[in-house]
């Protein structure tokens, strides 16, 4: 599991991005992808999977 700072998150498009503990870079987070509602700054705790378009963060839980 990775940890990080949800640095934005739009609920009306149902997307933003964490900013990642480890790595200090952004992650892309959809809406499928959550498991606890998120908002702005709130500390987390997610698996990374890749697709053609990149990175994501899955499995997005509130820390």
């Amino acid at each position: 599991m990775e940890t990080g700072i949800v640095k934005f998150f739009n609920e009306k498009k149902g997307y933003g991005f964490i900013v990642d503990d480890k790595t200090e870079k952004d992650v892309f987070v959809h809406h499928t992808g959550l498991i606890d509602p998120i908002t702005n700054n709130d500390k987390v705790v997610f698996e990374i999977s890749e697709d053609e378009r990149g990175k994501k963060a899955v499995d997005v839980r509130k820390a």
